[in-house]
């Protein structure tokens, strides 16, 4: 095992033990934003017929052939159609039929013109009046075909594909009312420290609340998972060690902070060494160097750093890549942009520094990257603030203001392309 690894070798690591997990049906509702385990096919045709695209009338092409503004042609409208409603009566030359927009074609119909661009020469334009047509219209214009969406027993989304609100729609309207997706992985969160007390308590002398808990099962919901937050672990290691075990028999994964260094109280490393395999110490990142990575009875453990930006960077950047693939996910890394330093950032630790930053775009467009002004490993409110991680490179090089960054988009999904 290297002693320090970088950033794409922990998550690499983290990814190469895991793998989806099993199966479950689920309504469409409760599978938006998930990702579909096996191909999903319409049970009908969509459109089953075809039908209006827009409110007009319903003609043969033919009949306004040569229809001009100085010679209009003029048809007689017979009859009406509703959405939702059938006519089934022949369409003469010389005639036509208003449609609402989704209304069945008639079968002797070919196009439809647009109620807007026709002109009412006689009665309201219900069946009994005149119009004019003072343009031509093209063969099938203004309708949706039969099937144009799907046909039936056409596959309309692919195993693997993350399920949409529209695309909820879509199956929907296809007939798939329930959704084979992968189970949501069950997360404990394990805060040690002795110092901790509930957030409902006010702290005494020496005490702090426990809000590492709370923000790391908060991470693993935006991630898809299912947290479940556990007691308060002492500073001992028969203490942890009785608490990690305990967890990886009833969840997918679990989840300490604090305790990850090599303190007189920092227990996780021994303890994931002596009940299972430990993978990983180190990593090459500011916030979040001491991390550790392991398996106990094939269930990953993984130990966060107690302070808070640092236990943030490693869920973000690492856990969160393990617990999408649990769930079928093929992203695994935040989208990045390109922005210029709106000031000087001077570098003196060699080691990847992950600047707690905003990013903007200014009067020409560009990206803009402000860091936070306190760069604390010990803060939630400076992340609460900002929106991406700015990275400065390994290295002692010094950023100066206009220089390009790249920064991890933290608010965006892995799937969106910037």
């Amino acid at each position: 095992m290297k002693e320090m690894i970088s950033l794409e070798e922990a998550r690499e690591l983290m990814l190469s033990h895991v793998s989806p997990l099993p199966t479950e049906r689920v309504s469409i509702l409760d599978a938006v934003g998930r990702v579909a385990a096996e191909d999903l096919r319409s049970d009908i045709d969509v459109s089953p017929f075809a039908h209006a695209a827009m409110d007009g009338f319903a003609l043969h092409a033919a009949d306004i052939e040569g229809a001009t503004e100085e010679n209009p042609v003029k048809l007689s409208v017979i009859a009406e159609i509703g959405a939702g409603s059938v006519y089934a009566g022949a369409i003469a030359a010389g005639e036509c039929v208003r449609i609402m927009t989704g209304a069945q074609l008639p079968d002797d119909a070919d196009a439809v013109v647009k109620y807007e661009i026709v002109d009412v020469v006689e009665g309201d334009g219900r069946p009994g009046s005149v119009v004019a047509f003072a343009a031509p219209t093209a063969v099938r214009s203004n309708i949706r075909e039969a099937g144009e969406e799907a046909r039936a027993g056409e596959v309309i989304v692919e195993a693997g594909e993350v399920i949409g609100a529209a695309g909820v729609g879509f199956l929907a309207g296809c007939g798939v009312l329930e959704v084979e997706t992968y189970r949501a992985p069950r997360v404990a969160i394990i805060a040690t420290g002795s110092e901790l007390v509930d957030p409902s308590e006010v702290p005494t002398a020496g005490k702090i609340r426990n809000s590492n808990s709370y923000a790391m099962a908060a991470c693993a919901k935006a991630a898809g998972a299912e947290p479940f937050i556990l007691p308060i672990v002492e500073d001992t290691y028969e203490a942890l060690e009785s608490a990690v075990a305990g967890a990886v028999e009833s969840y997918d994964f679990v989840v300490t902070t604090g305790g990850a260094a090599n303190g007189d109280f920092d227990f996780i490393k021994p303890v994931v060494d002596n009940l299972g395999e430990l993978y990983m110490t180190t990593v090459n990142m500011r916030p979040g160097k001491a991390q550790t990575f392991g398996l106990v009875k094939g269930t990953p453990v993984f130990g966060l750093p107690g302070n808070p930006a640092a236990a943030y960077c490693g869920f973000e950047l690492i856990i969160r890549a393990a617990l999408r693939k649990m769930q079928g996910y093929s992203c695994f890394e935040r989208p990045v942009i390109v922005g210029k330093l709106s000031k000087d950032v001077k570098k003196k630790d060699p080691r990847r520094i992950l600047m707690r930053a905003t990013v903007s775009k200014d009067a020409t467009g560009e990206f803009v990257v402000t860091p936070a002004k306190n760069q604390s490993s010990g803060l939630f409110g400076v992340i609460q603030k900002t929106n991406c991680m700015a990275v400065m490179p390994e290295g002692l090089e010094s950023k100066r203001a206009g220089d390009l960054v790249t920064c991890y988009v933290l608010d965006v999904p892995e799937e969106v392309v910037i």
